[in-house]
Order: C-alpha cells, then sequence, then structure tokens
C-alpha cells in the first residue's frame, strides 16, 4: 500500500495498490488505450479480471502504475458497471468500467441497462478472443470470441466500435467518451481484440489533443420559443412544473427553485430520479412515488400550464390524470430524451400530447425562462389562489411498540443524522417520498434506473466513492432482495476504505411478486393466503450481518426491537466515520407505503 506522502492528489482518494516499477521501454497497442484514459483524466477503472483484456490490464499496471486510473477490483462484473454507474450519479461524469469477453459482458448486461435506463454516462471496455483463428488457443478462446460482440448490449447502449488498429482506437475512445457525455447521457462501448491489444508498436503513437474532442454544450432552446414559453407562464394562473431528469448542480438547483417561486408553481418530483427540487418547500405540491398519487393526479388537473423538464413518463402522468380524456392543460415539453429512444425497449414511455416541445436540456431552459420572465415584469395573476400546501406527515414514533416498519427505519435515520451532510443513495421498493427530507441535490440519488434488482450495493458504492472526502454521509437503504443480489459489492467498498452505511428494510420475501400474486388470487377467485409460496427467504433465514462480516465489513444485527433501532444505528455509524463500511439488518413488516398509511400492515399467510 502507498504512503500518505505518495498518494495521488485526489478529493477522495481511496489506497493505491502500487506496482513495482517497471522498466520497459516498448509501446504496446494496449498502452494506447491506458494513455487515452488518463489523458481523459479517468480517475478509476472498475474491473473483474479477464484474459481478453490482460493486454490492457498490464498497461494499467505496469505503463501507468495504476495511477490516475486506478483499477478498483470487484468480485462481479454487475457490480463493477453499477459501481461507475453510482459515480456518475454523484459527479455525471463516467468512470471506466471493463469485462471480459462476451461472458463478462453477458454478467454485466443488467447494470448496463440499468445505466441506460437511468440516462447515465459510462465508458464500457470489453475483449474478445482473437479475432484471427489462426491464433486462438484451443477450447477457450473459440467459446469466448464473438462475431459482433457489440449486438449483446447495442439496443441498451448508445454507441458501440470494434477498433481494428491503435490509431483507430484512439479516435474510438474519443467517440465514446464525447457520446457518453452528451444528453441524453448514457452507456456506450467499445470491443478490443487480443491481437491488437498484444501487437508491439514500431513508434509511440502521440496523443490527440483531448480539448478538441470535449463533448458540446448543453443543448439550449431557441430563443423566439423561449420569449412564447415564459409569455405562457407569466400569465398562467396555475402553473404546474414536473422536474424530471437533471443535473446535481448546486447552480442549476437554485435556478429550478428561483423559477418555481417567481411562477407561484407547484412543483412535483419522481422518487425513481435524484433530487431535483426541496420537498418540504410550500411549493411542492405531494409527496414524491414512482408513479403521482391521487394528489398530484389532482394538481395535474387542475394545472392550466404544466411545464415538463425531461419528466420521466409524460403521457404516463397525463392518463393517470385524464384517464383517456385529452388533457385540458397547456403543455410545455423540454426534452432531449428522443435522441436515445430505440425500437427494442420500451423505456420511451408513451407518446405525450404536447402544445410547445422545446428539444433542449432543463438547465439551459431555466436560465433562459429566468431572463425572459425578468423582461416581462411582476406577475399580475395570483398563482393557485386559495391553495393550502400538503401538512407534512409525522414519522411513526420509536418509542412505539411492535413490528418495525420503514417508516421507523427512516424516523430512526433522521434522528441519528440530525444535523450532518448525507446522501439517500438508494431507496428500496418500500420507500415512499415523505420519508427523507431533500434540500440539496446530493440529498437522494433515486432509484436504480432500469428496475434491475441487484443493483443497489453497486451503485451505492461508486456514489459513496464520489462522495469520499466531501463530508457528505452516504446511506444506502436497500431491500433484502436488492442486497443479496449484489452483496460482493461490499468487499470492493471495503477493500478500498470507501465508507457507507448499508441499512437492509428485511422482509424476507420478494415483496412485490407477493402483491402480485395477491392480485391475481383475488381476480381468479383463489386463495390469497397462498400468496407467499415461492416468496419467502426462510428455512433458513439468511445471516446478512455474517455475509458483511465474511467480507470485512461490520455487521450489525438482526435489529427486531424498535428500542434497539437508534441504538444500532449509531454504533454502524461511528464504524463510517472511521472510514468502514457498515451493514445493519433491520426485520422490517412488509408494505409498501404508496399503498397504504405510514404504519404498513405486516406480511399476511
Amino acid at each position: 500500500m502507498a504512503n500518505e506522502d505518495k498518494a495521488p492528489d485526489l478529493r477522495n482518494e481511496v489506497e493505491l495498490e502500487l506496482p513495482v516499477p517497471s522498466t520497459d521501454s516498448g509501446e504496446w497497442g494496449s498502452d494506447v488505450a491506458a494513455q487515452m484514459m488518463r489523458a481523459l483524466d479517468i480517475p478509476y477503472v472498475t474491473l473483474n479480471p479477464g484474459a481478453s483484456f490482460r493486454g490492457l490490464h498490464d498497461s494499467l499496471v505496469n505503463k501507468l502504475g495504476n495511477r490516475r486510473p486506478q483499477m478498483l477490483l470487484c468480485l462481479h462484473e454487475e457490480s463493477a458497471v453499477a459501481i461507475a454507474h453510482g459515480w456518475a450519479k454523484v459527479t455525471g461524469k463516467p468512470l471506466l468500467s471493463i469485462v471480459h469477453s462476451n461472458v463478462g459482458l453477458m454478467h454485466a448486461s443488467m447494470a448496463v441497462f440499468n445505466a441506460w435506463c437511468d440516462r447515465m454516462p459510462l465508458l464500457l471496455f470489453g475483449a474478445t478472443g482473437p479475432v484471427d483463428a489462426a491464433k486462438r488457443r484451443p477450447w477457450i478462446d473459440w467459446i469466448h470470441t464473438s462475431k459482433d460482440q457489440g449486438s449483446l448490449v447495442r439496443d441498451f447502449t448508445k454507441w458501440d466500435d470494434e477498433p481494428a488498429s491503435p490509431r483507430a482506437l484512439q479516435e474510438s475512445i474519443l467517440r465514446a467518451r464525447q457520446i457518453a457525455e452528451t444528453a441524453p447521457r448514457g452507456p456506450t462501448y467499445i470491443c478490443l481484440d487480443v491481437g491488437m491489444q498484444e501487437a508491439k508498436l514500431a513508434a509511440p503513437l502521440p496523443l490527440p489533443d483531448m480539448r478538441r474532442y470535449a463533448p458540446p454544450e448543453p443543448a439550449a432552446p431557441p430563443a423566439q420559443a423561449i420569449a412564447e414559453v415564459a409569455r405562457k407562464l407569466h400569465s398562467a394562473k396555475r402553473p404546474l412544473i414536473l422536474m424530471g431528469r437533471v443535473s446535481r448542480s448546486e447552480a442549476a438547483w437554485a435556478g429550478r427553485v428561483r423559477l418555481a417561486e417567481r411562477l407561484g408553481a407547484v412543483v412535483l418530483t419522481d422518487l425513481k430520479l435524484g433530487a431535483s427540487f426541496p420537498n418540504e418547500h410550500p411549493l411542492h405540491g405531494a409527496p414524491a412515488g414512482s408513479r403521482i398519487g391521487s394528489i398530484g393526479a389532482e394538481l395535474v388537473r387542475d394545472a392550466d400550464v404544466v411545464l415538463s423538464l425531461e419528466w420521466r413518463d409524460l403521457a404516463g402522468t397525463m392518463l393517470t390524470a385524464f384517464g383517456d380524456t385529452a388533457p385540458t392543460n397547456d403543455i410545455i415539453r423540454v426534452a432531449v430524451d428522443q435522441y436515445s429512444h430505440k425500437a427494442w425497449n420500451m423505456d420511451y414511455m408513451g407518446l405525450p400530447p404536447v402544445d410547445t416541445y422545446l428539444l433542449a436540456e432543463p438547465e439551459p431552459t431555466v436560465e433562459a425562462l429566468e431572463e425572459a420572465l425578468d423582461a416581462l415584469g411582476p406577475r399580475r395573476s395570483l398563482a393557485w389562489e386559495g391553495r393550502t400546501p400538503p401538512a407534512k406527515k409525522q414519522l411513526p414514533s420509536l418509542d412505539s411498540t411492535g413490528a418495525i416498519t420503514v417508516p421507523h427505519v427512516a424516523a430512526a435515520l433522521q434522528q441519528v443524522t440530525a444535523g450532518r451532510d448525507s446522501c439517500l443513495t438508494h431507496p428500496p421498493l418500500s420507500w415512499a417520498g415523505e420519508l427523507w427530507p431533500i434540500a440539496h441535490p446530493l440529498d437522494f440519488l433515486g432509484g436504480d434506473g432500469g428496475g434491475g434488482i441487484g443493483g443497489g450495493p453497486g451503485q451505492s458504492i461508486g456514489a459513496a466513492l464520489a462522495l469520499r472526502g466531501t463530508g457528505r454521509l452516504a446511506i444506502s437503504v436497500c431491500g433484502d432482495g436488492d442486497f443479496l443480489m449484489g452483496v460482493t459489492a461490499v468487499w470492493t467498498a471495503v477493500h478500498y476504505k470507501i465508507p457507507i452505511l448499508f441499512v437492509i428494510c428485511n422482509n424476507h420475501a420478494y415483496f412485490n411478486d407477493v402483491l402480485h400474486q395477491e392480485h391475481l388470487a383475488h381476480e381468479r377467485g383463489r386463495p390469497p393466503e397462498n400468496r407467499w409460496i415461492g416468496q419467502e427467504m426462510l428455512g433458513p433465514e439468511l445471516d446478512l450481518p455474517t455475509m458483511a462480516r465474511g467480507q470485512g465489513a461490520k455487521g450489525f444485527g438482526q435489529v427486531t426491537k424498535l428500542s434497539d433501532l437508534a441504538g444500532t444505528l449509531r454504533e454502524a455509524l461511528a464504524v463510517v466515520d472511521g472510514g468502514g463500511v457498515a451493514v445493519v439488518d433491520v426485520r422490517v413488516a412488509a408494505g409498501y407505503q404508496e399503498k397504504g398509511p405510514l404504519e404498513a400492515p405486516a406480511i399476511a399467510r
């Protein structure tokens, strides 16, 4: 391990695994890829090792000294990509993930899909066995060599390539980074031929000027269209803003708040996405959910002008509010998401009816609207006259008795983190928007993107890596099913000293599917009492704290009594404050907050 005086000057440095210095002066094909990553200022490479990229692995270690970028060893390819996804959720910038051949890419594909649906930038390298069949080793190189390997993930990446020479590789990397960071952002994939990686170069290949291949400036709206939209909002009686996919920038956050306050516009937010607006602000119309609830639907119906800022499912929101009736509002859509729409998956959602469509990003649009509204002077209409902001819901008391519910977990976390900057890196399916106060763009990072269970641990560790050294505490609240699918990501956090608190809301069941079985049983006139069969993880009960301890983390629990909850969380926080990883297993009553009151009923059998 490196001494402190040898550590890189990084805000969130992790300990380096320093190689023995190499005296080799040669240049190899894979050296080009490694040098490009350094030139692009990629700080980390997440990977699970594989022979197909042994050349690149060697270049990162022996050519670059495992510094800038530094390798982060992961125990599963899905975790490697998920960690890069979590980093992007905080920073808006990509890391590099490397996966082995076709098998590693298939392992990683779920995490790639999550990043795609979440519109997060990611650079993904893969490798294939020798394209030249005469150079393939018997058996293994044949099964690990694929024709058009990028086709495995092409439908949920923005672009892919298989460059055939080191010079072509340079351009491919520049294009991949540029496309990944251009909105709508997303993963790009480059497949490296083993032969190209391991070919010796006759002479070093000069690096391009990186400044000339930077991503473009954010797409801004036309001035004429902005003037029209500003007039509509200026004269609106009941303007509504749907805050969707937006950046983590504090300046952009402040701009959105100013815009809402200037208009007196009610704001709705989305629990699936990261923080976009303070949820305890008087203009926040209803608790965020995975879908708009009855209060949100009523606000949508009552609004005369709706401004949608990259809202994830505008058509579904209007369908929820109006049913089969055409929406009566004047709808303004600000989005560039259509540039990522493909035919394979329907993540583009329904086609919404809109009256004004600005093919632009939210941040420059909000800036332009502020300027245009300045020119129009004070608003004459009183927005949402007579509207009373919803009362803040009270979380349950920790002094009560009975089963622990997810709201109890939220109440305990709020108690033990009071006065501290923290980031909820991941919520479980049983979470609700009113359970966590949001006052900063990094207070909450949203869901996993594509509904791919198992992404929570890796994404949370990537977020914690990006937050390391900022003073902001990383907290991941996972369901037991999600945690179990991604549990080996914990080792990477422990090994590289990435502090994070995991709280597992453990109901010993895949409860989402329990509800589906109950629904079908009622629909078909069959016994709903059987809903638990094939769903519960009991007999034996899984020992999550032992799984954590087996990877070097501190495991706590299982916590079954309300009286023990806050104290256990305080003990776990002490571990995290010391730079460690803590996992707290909490036995919770099953229930989804969107489907009932804060006191959720226990699972019935």
